[in-house]
């Protein structure tokens, strides 16, 4: 007679009928489904690090005109007057000057901020100019503005403690950074950068030059990094208009330039043994700019790996911006959609790759 058990009695209905052992399940599936998690948390992991994220085409920071907002500022307050600046900003210390300003860390209710001081009246309508242009253009390009004083000649702005492109490098190599200083992100830096020329070309107040650009180091300086590595332009103080319905073009500043980071169409075009006269000197266009795309748009993406491969993909269009004809060369805007489409499709085979090594 079989042995009775207490495995046998559960293998028994009440009706007498035995039903099927309960069995565990076999280590092979235990170990199958182990490794698909492993390699799905692997894939979000890859996913994240390699995918630059999507920035919001919508300024978080929008206000109505005469309004601003920032870092937490939960409701937009208006533009600080000339007694609120008097009264409740501290000046700290300064940390930049140029030809129209000098730019002072500052604080106002407990926030780091940056207030600028005319340098010299002798450049008081650049200053002006440059306040007023800050006024109008107010968006996700620009440096928010918080108030100002034309009495004081004074003019107060969020303060960016990345400071400017100039610093990029530096920044970037500093260990705390390190998980953004991929071609990834700096990619998305030069669109940025596009970005502001394309909102300059097409902005409320028409076509704006960016004339401040007559080198490298004085474009970069133009520019502030934030905290979220994105970019914002800073100094509007040389922003002419150019109207074609009018015939109005531009000239950026009174001197001979040289060199060949500027645009050919801004060198004196009469030879060496005619003496510059800017009254000879032919005005351009906003196409100055994007000349001057490609060389800004290689600094940014620097020297880490994978740069190289992002120079080869833009490599047309970078050719494109160095035509010298004018007219010939590309706007902002294709550039900017002939970079999302090579940022689009670098991600895509970097992802590409990394599910086959999974």
């Amino acid at each position: 007679m079989p042995e009775i058990t207490e495995d046998n009695m559960e293998n028994k209905r009440q009706d007498g009928r035995k039903i099927p052992a309960r069995r565990g399940v076999p280590p092979v599936v235990g170990l199958l489904l182990a490794t698909a998690v492993m390699n799905t948390l692997l894939y979000l992991c890859l996913n994240h690090f390699f995918i630059s994220p999507q920035r919001s085409a919508v300024d978080p920071s929008h206000c109505p005109y005469g309004y601003f907002r920032m870092g937490q500022m939960k409701n937009c307050s208006p533009w600080l007057s000339c007694e609120e600046l008097r009264t409740e900003v501290r000046q700290l210390k300064r940390v930049g000057e140029g030809a129209v300003k000098r730019v002072f860390l500052s604080e106002w209710k407990e926030r780091k901020v940056a207030l600028s001081r005319l340098t010299t009246l002798e450049m008081k309508d650049d200053f002006l100019y440059g306040l007023q242009m800050l006024k109008s253009l107010q968006s996700k390009h620009v440096v928010t503005l918080l108030g100002y004083c034309e009495d004081d000649n004074t003019i107060l702005t969020e303060y960016h403690p990345l400071g400017s492109l100039s610093s990029l490098e530096a920044t970037l190599n500093l260990s705390k950074y390190r998980n953004v200083n991929t071609w990834q992100h700096r990619l998305q830096l030069a669109m940025d950068y596009v970005g502001i020329i394309n909102y300059l070309h097409h902005s409320p107040l028409g076509t704006l030059v960016m004339c401040d650009s007559s080198d490298l180091p004085k474009t970069l300086s133009q520019y502030l990094l934030t905290s979220n590595f994105s970019i914002v332009v800073n100094d509007l103080d040389a922003l002419p208009l150019v109207n074609r319905s009018s015939g109005t073009f531009v000239k950026c500043g009174h001197r001979e330039l040289h060199g060949d980071f500027v645009a050919p169409e801004q060198l004196w075009p009469y030879g060496e043994d005619m003496p510059f006269r800017d009254d000879l000197m032919p005005s351009y266009d906003e196409k100055i700019d994007i000349w001057k795309i490609p060389d800004v748009a290689s600094f940014l993406l620097g020297h880490v790996e994978g740069s190289d491969m992002v120079r080869f993909h833009l490599f047309d269009i970078h050719k494109a911006c160095k035509s010298q004809m004018p007219a010939e060369r590309p706007t902002a805007q294709e550039i900017l959609h002939t970079y999302q489409k090579v940022l689009n499709s670098l991600r895509d085979t970097t992802m590409s790759q990394t599910r086959e090594m999974l």
